[in-house]
């Protein structure tokens, strides 16, 4: 049986920008942190897997560690991070964070010719769980399981998240497609021995995809403008938009 295995944050929604960087800002500000991420500065911090982790890169700045006192460190990021993804979560809720194209259509049709698909990701499961069902619905989204947030000790680029995904789904790797939007998400899932397609977003775009199957700016979807295709090392010949058969020529590549 194939199998799928989809990252969140820039793969089943642009969460990234207008999401995960107003929700940190918003929760400085609620705390009185004095710290306020850019676009710019945000990409930078992209390179850290997971949002705890992000949060405590900040004390490496003497001002910030000053600023937050004398609290237990892990205390205050579990505090933290908490209010960060329940203001998240309303963010979803609100619908600022549409799908990407294509990950619906894609997503019905894989389970409709009875893939396996599942989400792992580094980000809390909660978060998760709201980007998944406000892309796919709550039929589909109920169907997916979900690995993500602290399941795992380590974070991508480490495999682990990929590898316990497999393992719980008893997945054959060579069956198992991971799409991925990062080149941290594309070193895990190819540690995990998996084959990997790579959506780019705006922050990933001229990352380094040598390992990737395939490359593109998007799943695409019918009445969308074309999409663009950066690496093909696949068998896969896209069309406008990527389909199911595409996906399985990537499979079959890998």
């Amino acid at each position: 049986m194939s199998a799928l295995i989809f990252d969140c944050d820039g793969v089943l929604a642009d969460t990234e920008r207008h999401g995960h960087l107003p929700a940190f800002n918003e929760t400085f500000e609620q705390f009185g942190l004095p710290v306020r991420w850019s676009p710019d500065e945000y990409a930078e911090k992209l390179k850290i897997g997971g949002g705890k982790e992000r949060m405590a890169s900040l004390f490496a700045d003497p001002a910030f560690a000053a600023a937050a006192g004398d609290a237990d460190r892990t205390e205050l990021l579990r505090t933290w991070h908490q209010a960060k993804t329940a203001t998240f979560k309303h963010l979803v809720a609100a619908g600022h964070l549409p799908a990407r194209p294509g990950i619906a259509r894609i997503i019905h049709e894989a389970l409709q010719a009875g893939w396996t698909v599942a989400v792992a990701s580094t980000s809390a499961e909660d978060s998760v769980r709201a980007v998944l069902t406000n892309a796919v619905g709550k039929d589909d989204a109920a169907r997916i399981p979900v690995f993500a947030g602290d399941v795992v000790p380590a974070k991508k680029p480490d495999p682990a998240i990929y590898q316990l995904t497999v393992d719980r789904l008893s997945l054959d790797p060579a069956d198992t497609l991971v799409v991925e939007d990062s080149r941290n998400g594309l070193l895990a899932a190819v540690g995990a021995g998996l084959g990997c397609l790579v959506t780019v977003n705006g922050y990933t775009r001229d990352e380094d995809f040598s390992e990737a199957l395939l490359v593109v700016s998007e799943l695409g979807d019918p009445g969308r403008p074309d999409i663009d295709v950066l690496a093909n090392r696949s068998g896969a010949r896209p069309g406008p938009y990527l389909t199911l058969a595409d996906l399985r020529a990537c499979l079959e590549a890998s």
